[in-house]
């Protein structure tokens, strides 16, 4: 009986021990750090005068940049960048309002990326951007040449790259908008 008693009290202490070892093995866990970044490229453009290098959005466009502020209504976005380019800035306007979040304006060429994954960490991002910038900037955040540039046609692509804990992933998927023309 002795031998019982004393076996029940070393599975008692030893239980305690592990119990207490895993509750230390949670309290030290690092607080996870997550960013998410949304690209889009902008919406239909106005194609009637190849020379307008500045063109604003058709119906379609228009269609379009209100059907991604109705994609983004339930993402809670800390903020929201675009090119300044017309076609760029009318896409991420009505998500723009929608969230009372004001844009702000990049160039790509003079942006550095690691900058701007420390100046978001912990938010979710949306970057409004053009055929050859918008696969760039995922690339540049996911460190590797995974996209390429997009089809002229593509306006309904979003790039969604997440960067948890320094590891990032990504995915690409197509919204179709049957706006009108």
């Amino acid at each position: 009986m002795k031998a019982i008693k004393s076996l029940l009290v070393i599975l008692f202490v030893v239980s305690f021990f592990s119990c207490k070892d895993n509750t230390k093995l949670e309290d030290t866990n690092i607080t996870k750090e997550v960013s998410t970044y949304y690209f889009i490229r902008h919406a239909e453009k106005d194609r009637s005068n190849p020379d307008n290098v500045d063109p604003e959005l058709i119906q379609k466009g228009l269609g379009r940049a209100m059907h991604w502020a109705e994609i983004f209504d339930d993402v809670e976005l800390d903020a929201i960048y675009s090119t300044d380019f017309l076609r760029s800035s009318m896409t991420a306007a009505p998500t723009s309002v929608k969230k009372n979040i004001d844009v702000k304006y990049y160039n790509f060429e003079d942006i550095n990326v690691n900058q701007f994954k420390k100046d978001h960490v912990n938010q979710n991002i949306l970057i409004v951007g053009h055929s050859d910038t918008t696969p760039e900037f995922a690339n540049q955040l996911l460190e590797e040449d995974k996209y390429s540039i997009m089809e002229d046609y593509d306006n309904g692509s979003l790039f969604i790259v997440q960067i948890t804990n320094g590891v990032a992933t990504s995915q690409r998927l197509h919204i179709n908008c049957n706006c009108p023309d």
